[in-house]
């Protein structure tokens, strides 16, 4: 009986445009890997993540995010969140695009944690791809129920990633 070769791991490529956001790329991809390996409890059917081989994950300022949402969405407001739907024919699952101001802004606001916010901006990108949508109350409702399993799941797994946001630099004078 001929053995059963394991599906090789997607691959997860962790960039980092934001000057003042530190993070390890390894315990990103372990917590992306994490809901992978979960795809069957927490995607819809609608889901471009299954039989896809590489996923993007990019983190921006928020000019850099605004950017974006006016050039592919024609709105020109800040967000939290993007992502781009890939070609899982192509092997692309997608893109997500995280701001980590935004994370900082709303953490501060409301006190919570920094590296919480921005892992759950991080879950929303991936259920996303994984078929959820949160237009209308009933899907929010839905996304919501999924991000909670979802960091639940990432909790047991022990696979949240840390993040570290510095503040700003402050501008040093030379006489």
């Amino acid at each position: 009986m001929p053995k059963k070769v394991p599906a090789r791991p997607r691959r997860i490529a962790v960039r980092n445009l934001h000057p003042r956001l530190r993070l390890g790329r390894a315990p990103v991809v372990r917590a992306l890997r994490a809901l992978d390996g979960a795809h069957a409890a927490l995607a819809t059917p609608e889901s471009t993540l299954a039989n896809a081989h590489e996923l993007s994950i990019v983190f921006l300022t928020d000019d850099e995010l605004a950017r974006l949402h006016a050039g592919f969405l024609a709105d020109p407001s800040p967000t939290d969140v993007i992502t781009f739907a890939g070609r899982p024919a192509l092997g692309a699952a997608g893109e997500i695009c995280v701001s980590a101001d935004a994370a900082a802004r709303y953490a501060s606001a409301h006190g919570r944690d920094f590296s919480d916010e921005l892992t759950l901006y991080l879950v929303h990108g991936w259920l996303h791809l994984a078929g959820h949508d949160d237009r209308d109350p009933r899907a929010k409702r839905a996304m919501r129920r999924a991000e909670a399993r979802a960091l639940g799941l990432l909790r047991e797994k022990g696979a949240l990633p840390r993040f570290v946001f510095s503040a700003a630099k402050k501008s040093v004078s030379f006489r």
